[in-house]
């Protein structure tokens, strides 16, 4: 089945040719009124103050350098108005404690892209360990999630020529030993799943050709990918190998010599292995013997036992009404947690074999805590907490505890008048739905507000501090609101798995009844609020627009589901079947058709302005969603926006100059459509 042999009657589907002539040409023809209605013209000044304002957060160098460690040293990925792509770069603690780290660069990606005449945007590095010292280096053209893979010498700071190297590919590549790597690559055909994934893994040594790398592991190709990773901690060597059956249930193996042996827990859990450990987190209720587990704890049990059928299981944390667990890593001999608590963040150390867990001492009150890097090799840890009205604060910690304040970021915006509040209203079967407003004490009555969702694949959303938002938003008067519905992990899997597939209309009720709340509660108006998401947030936007018109004056829709009817033929869409449901089964296609965006646009009804943006680059979310979008809402005679970015892949900008660009631009469409002036 291909994309071109569905949606026949659907008069747009070549727009669906993400690089053709015809329609890059109907693109340019749609970004023009765009640029020229919010970044030009007597919005021209205001325009260019708030790009600059965005790119001054962006690029400035007073940011934290957040690090991740590898050996003896603190590895940082930095982008700035002198390095656009960015320097991949080390320093040690001791530097790194100062004010002036002295950094060593080890890749500058913008040179690389000029030597090489390719607009390279940095996808990551896999370092080989316990001995740091070669990398297999990621690079996207454009910000695509296809990468190029490279072997790099950390020593001689080299492309090695004869290494380890794939072409353009969604691959996964990871070190088996100093000569071997684990690959899932594009093989050729039947190599990839319907999602465009690997379904293959082989075992490839080097100085080999990649055609007589041995295969090690298959899925199959309805699955969502297949993968390979080695353990190399010393007296805990194991391989593992796995398939992702769909985007919630996954199965993983050790892989023995020639054997494969099942790590037997519920499908839809997630599986974690350090050292002589195994944490189990459940999706699920699941019954083990004479003991059930809830849905949302984590267990623990040791490895080797529990694949022999003898560990005795333990309870590290389960969830209550209100709390649940929210992030998870290792030191060597300690295991870090983070738990929510109506949406507010504990963290916690605790020690493996007792389980005992105590509440790290010294994290800032009423901020938002998560767990930035932490060393599963020695005892350190970092931590990042910030708030709304309060900058990042980077936090080390070692395995005992105790905390020091190693950076702190700027303040981007003046923050000392604006009130923090949490909300909570009854959604239409009675769940109560948190909700955070941030605006001004200064401001009396309705104004112009932002209000933000996601609600969707288990994915939380927490306070933050973001200085683009406070400059270009909060600081010109404007509310922000960040609501916590359905489909999120706020609460655990339960707050996600009561809006999957045929309950997914939760998410959509949840959010316009935040939006009524707020008008109820007189901090807007209907024509002063607009709401912006993006992925599946920007199908939460579509959906606002075609069932929930009249509740917003505005919204903006960021590299958007839309077409719910192709989305599974479209690039990485077929992964995400489980949480939507299938538009080729009759009974799926009942329920996905009474809200796909795309197939519910009326000519009939008064709808809001809408911003949709894309990137030609996107290759996650295809473009041709909100490309079709725009051309049948044109069609039916609504006002709409669209401008697609040539680069930036899902997340709509290669780098901080494009980002700026972008939000400039939204918070412009925001200010002229909601009646306000920045």
């Amino acid at each position: 089945m291909t994309a071109t042999d569905h949606g026949s009657d659907d008069p747009y589907l070549w727009l669906e040719d993400v690089t053709g002539e015809e329609a890059l040409d109907w693109v340019r023809a749609r970004n023009k009124p765009t640029l020229a209605q919010f970044c030009g013209g007597r919005y021209e000044a205001d325009f260019e103050r708030m790009r600059a304002e965005a790119l001054e957060v962006l690029d400035t160098d007073a940011r934290i350098p957040y690090v991740r460690r590898r050996g003896d040293y603190l590895y940082n990925f930095w982008r700035d108005a002198a390095n656009p792509r960015g320097l991949w770069r080390r320093t040690t603690l001791d530097s790194y404690r100062g004010d002036s780290p002295e950094w060593d660069v080890l890749i500058d990606v913008d040179e690389l892209g000029c030597a090489d005449d390719e607009k390279w945007v940095w996808a990551g590095a896999t370092v080989i360990e316990p001995e740091f010292t070669r990398a297999l280096v990621n690079l996207s053209p454009g910000g695509s999630d296809a990468v190029i893979v490279r072997e790099f010498d950390m020593r001689t700071r080299q492309f090695i020529p004869d290494g380890f190297a794939l072409p353009e590919a969604k691959s996964q590549i990871g070190w088996a030993d100093p000569d071997t790597v684990l690959v899932g690559t594009d093989f050729g055909p039947d190599s990839l799943t319907e999602s465009g994934y690997p379904r293959i893994v082989k075992r490839w040594h080097r100085g080999t050709p990649l055609s007589e790398a041995e295969t090690i592991f298959s899925g199959t190709r309805t699955d969502v990918s297949a993968g390979a990773n080695a353990d190399r901690t010393p007296g805990f060597e194991r391989s593992f190998a796995g398939r992702s059956i769909d985007f919630w249930n996954s199965e993983l193996y050790e892989i023995r010599g020639s054997e494969l042996i099942r790590i037997d827990v519920p499908t839809d859990a997630s599986t974690s292995i350090h050292r002589e450990w195994l944490l189990i987190e459940l999706r699920s209720d699941w019954t083990l013997g004479a003991a059930t587990y809830r849905a949302g704890s984590l267990l623990a049990a040791g490895y080797d036992e529990f694949l022999a059928g003898t560990a005795d299981v333990q309870v590290v944390f389960e969830p209550d009404e209100h709390t649940c667990l929210h992030q998870t890593a290792w030191t060597r001999d300690r295991l870090l947690l983070v738990t929510l608590a109506d949406v507010a963040s504990r963290v916690e150390i605790v020690t493996p074999g007792t389980w005992r867990r105590e509440t790290i001492a010294g994290i800032p009150p009423a901020t938002n805590t998560v767990i930035a890097a932490a060393d599963d090799t020695g005892d350190e840890f970092f931590l990042d907490s910030s708030g709304f009205d309060m900058p990042s604060r980077l936090l080390r910690g070692t395995g005992d505890g105790e905390l020091e304040q190693i950076k702190s970021a700027p303040a981007f915006f003046d923050a000392e008048n604006l009130d923090v509040q949490q909300y909570f209203v009854p959604s239409n079967d009675g769940t109560r739905i948190p909700y955070f407003v941030v605006r001004s004490r200064a401001i009396e009555g309705p104004g112009p507000t932002l209000l933000s969702g996601y609600g969707g694949f288990e994915s939380s959303r927490t306070p933050g501090y973001s200085g683009v938002l406070g400059r270009l938003w909060l600081a010109r008067g404007g509310t922000y609101v960040m609501a916590n519905i359905r489909g999120g992990g706020e609460y655990g899997p339960r707050w996600h798995t009561q809006a999957m597939r045929e309950n997914r209309h939760r998410v959509d009720e949840d959010f316009a009844a935040v939006a009524d709340d707020l008008v109820n509660r007189g901090l807007t108006s209907v024509a002063q609020l607009g709401a912006q998401g993006g992925s599946n947030g920007g199908l939460l936007m579509g959906i606002m627009l075609t069932k929930y018109p009249e509740k917003f004056g505005a919204l903006v829709c960021d590299v958007p589901l839309l077409d719910m009817k192709r989305y599974h033929l479209l690039l990485a869409g077929a992964s995400w079947v489980a949480e939507y449901g299938d538009p080729d089964n009759p009974d799926d296609w009942e329920f996905i058709s009474e809200y796909s965006p795309y197939q519910n646009i009326s000519a009939t009804r008064d709808y809001p302005q809408v911003l949709f943006t894309t990137s030609t680059r996107d290759d996650r979310v295809h473009p041709g969603h909100a490309r079709k979008m725009v051309a049948a809402l044109q069609a039916a005679g609504h006002r709409v926006w669209l401008y697609e970015n040539i680069e930036g892949g899902h997340a709509g900008a290669a780098d901080n100059e494009q980002a700026a660009f972008k939000s400039a631009l939204s918070y412009s469409f925001l200010w002229r459509t909601l009646g306000g002036q920045p």
